[in-house]
């Protein structure tokens, strides 16, 4: 695919359909999210599938010092806009983001109670629901639909992790990659934005098999993805498990993770907005930070650089 090609999909001056751009082409305007705890847990934590959770997750590494699940909802946006005013000032409006845990993995009545809260905010404009597969249904669905259709802008997240159900196994993820598939198609063809999230360098698989993923997620149908490298988090199974198996963990600087990066963004169709690069977990909860203290403005701007000297972009592969 001709640069010329891609490019129409991408915000000026970027080789890449990032989150921003897309935003700003559908509301006209940057909108910046607001991380929200609500409570949540998951089935695969309370004894539903499971009681372990997904291997390599420690929930409280992921989201900021704002969001605490003992806050009420409304007091958590007001810090949160307090803590996101110095770095995007621009960002006038926001979207309450219910990431921790499975955040419809809940009765539909408390869903709307916690939903309409948030959406009672006078500066949020929507919400952006993180969840996994297994943890949806018709119903509420329809119900997320029904609050776009009055106005409101909803973006359904999934947790989708890997497009293989060897891995999916191996993590305790406890959902294979046909059920993630049926919950984006049934949230897509609703209308609703559908996004999904997946972990580079899990254990066991390879650099070509993360290559190959890639025709995997073109098909899906999602408006967005986020991708994360893997980060051992301190005193999860994952970690137990590195030490014992190191080799079937790939292991990469940051030049080497942007060089490979570039390679997975040139055989995305570029009608795909990337949300996310590469992820951040504060230093108290790994042993060593993987890339010392870089932050990630400081590797999307490497990532832009390094494009433009490769003189490639996202979807060039895609034929």
């Amino acid at each position: 695919m001709t640069f010329e090609q891609a490019s129409l999909h991408f915000e000026e001056g970027k080789r890449y359909n990032t989150a921003v751009g897309l935003y700003r082409r559908l509301y006209g305007e940057r909108l910046q999210k607001l991380v929200i705890d609500a409570g949540f847990s998951c089935p695969n934590r309370d004894g539903t599938i499971s009681t372990g959770g997904c291997t390599y997750c420690d929930n409280a590494a992921f989201h900021p010092c704002y969001s605490t699940a003992g806050k009420s909802i409304h007091r958590q946006i007001d810090e949160g806009i307090e803590f996101h005013k110095v770095r995007y000032r621009n960002a006038s409006r926001y979207l309450a983001y219910f990431q921790s845990f499975s955040n419809t993995y809940a009765p539909l009545e408390r869903l709307k109670k916690l939903y309409s809260e948030a959406l009672s905010h006078p500066d949020i404009a929507g919400l952006v629901i993180g969840t996994r597969p297994d943890c949806i249904d018709e119903a509420k669905l329809d119900y997320l639909a029904a609050l776009q259709d009055s106005g409101k802008i909803i973006q359904v997240e999934y947790g989708i992790e890997s497009c293989y159900d060897k891995t999916l196994r191996r993590i305790n993820r406890g959902h294979n990659f046909e059920c993630a598939v049926k919950a984006v198609e049934m949230t897509a063809s609703r209308g609703l934005h559908t996004g999904a999230h997946f972990i580079l360098g899990l254990p066991g698989e390879t650099e070509k098999m993360l290559l190959e993923q890639c025709s995997m997620i073109n098909e899906l149908k999602i408006k967005s993805v986020k991708f994360h490298q893997l980060q051992i988090i301190k005193g999860t199974a994952m970690e137990t498990e590195k030490k014992a198996m190191p080799e079937d963990f790939i292991s990469w600087d940051l030049d080497g993770y942007l060089e490979f990066f570039i390679d997975i963004l040139e055989l995305l169709r570029p009608s795909l907005s990337i949300e996310r690069v590469a992820g951040e977990v504060p230093p108290r909860f790994v042993e060593k930070p993987q890339w010392g203290l870089v932050r990630n403005f400081q590797i999307l701007h490497l990532l832009d650089k390094q494009l433009e000297l490769r003189n490639t972009w996202q979807g060039k592969m895609v034929f």
